[in-house]
Order: C-alpha cells, then structure tokens, then sequence
C-alpha cells in the first residue's frame, strides 16, 4: 500500500499547480487522495498574466482547464490517513478555506509536524487552518498579506522551506516545490 499524500480541491484550482503533483508523486511511490467539499467532479482553471504588453491584463486572466474528481469528501478526512498534504492554488483557496474540516485536517497535519507543500493561493488554507504563525513562507506577491495575517513571515524568494513547510509562488516553481517535498516525505519514511 502506499503512502497518501492529501490533496485538497474545489472549483478554481489551477491546473497546473494541481496536476503537476498529482502525476509527479506517484512516480515516488504515493497515493495522491482528492479530496473536496463533495464527493464529484471538480474544475481547474489555467491562471496567467498574459505576456503580451499590447493586451494588459491588471489581473490574473482565468481560463478553464480539466476536470478532476474528488475520491473523498473534506468531513470524511483523517489525518492519520495522510504523510502529508498537497495544497495548489488558483481560484479554489479563497472558497474552501471557509470548510471547517478542511482546515481541521490540514492543521492536524502540521500538528503532527507531516510534510506540506503550497503553491501559489494555497497559503489561504494555511492561514485559515492557523498553523503557519512563526514560519516563513512565500506565495505571490498579491497573497503575501494571507500567509501574514496568519502570523507568518513573507519570504520574497521563488521557494521557501520551514521546518516540514514548503512553499511557492506557483506552477513555475513546480518543479523545485515537488524537489524539497519529495526529500521531506522520503526521509519521513526512512525513519
């Protein structure tokens, strides 16, 4: 059996952010558990600032992207289910950091000092499950004030690690995010 890494969803995540873990993690060996308000179908949404100065966009341009479905609703969770938690970012955080029993999972998973990984708009899960207060995290710049009004220290660097927290400001830092999660979980598991 292996080990589960948490994934919180809803409306809004962003593709990128999303996706990218879900195929990257099972290639070292875990089980990536979708977990949303409901059990059913979810829509991501590609999140960009359009690279073409003659068409500004002051804000983040949102189109639609796949559909991933949720195994498993956000009441049903347990922590000790789960090594650690996934948390992407796009539209989603903003309306599911409002669920209680997400954020009870979430800050059972830092209480129990498991590996988690943010991206992006994920950092308004964290802060809305009160288990950031003293790390140092980073996100993009326009969420910087989230992770702080949850008693955290804002970082302007593309990846932050604190502890077992590690963070970035979006699908463009997957990679490098994905990089320090992976060596956190697997040095968990060696124990």
């Amino acid at each position: 059996m292996m080990p589960k890494i948490l994934m919180p969803i809803g409306d809004g995540s962003e593709v990128l952010d999303t996706f990218y873990a879900y195929y990257r993690l099972p290639e070292d060996g875990f089980e990536v558990v979708v977990a949303g308000p409901e059990v059913r179908l979810y829509h991501t949404v590609l999140h960009e600032i359009p690279p073409n100065p003659d068409v500004p966009w002051d804000i983040t341009q949102e189109r639609s992207g796949y559909h991933l479905q949720a195994s498993v609703a956000f009441r049903d969770l347990v922590e000790a289910d789960f090594v650690g938690a996934f948390v992407s970012g796009g539209r989603a955080p903003e309306y599911i950091r409002y669920d209680r029993d997400l954020c009870r999972v979430i800050r059972e998973l830092a209480h129990a000092n498991k590996p988690i990984a943010c991206l992006c708009h994920g950092i308004e899960i964290l802060t809305a499950a009160d288990c950031i207060q003293g790390k140092r995290f980073t996100t993009v710049p326009k969420c910087a004030i989230d992770g702080q009004q949850g008693g955290a220290l804002y970082v302007d660097e593309d990846v932050v690690v604190d502890g077992k927290l590690v963070t970035g400001r979006g699908y463009q830092q997957n990679t490098a995010v994905l990089k320090e999660f992976l060596s956190m979980l697997k040095s968990e598991q060696m124990r």
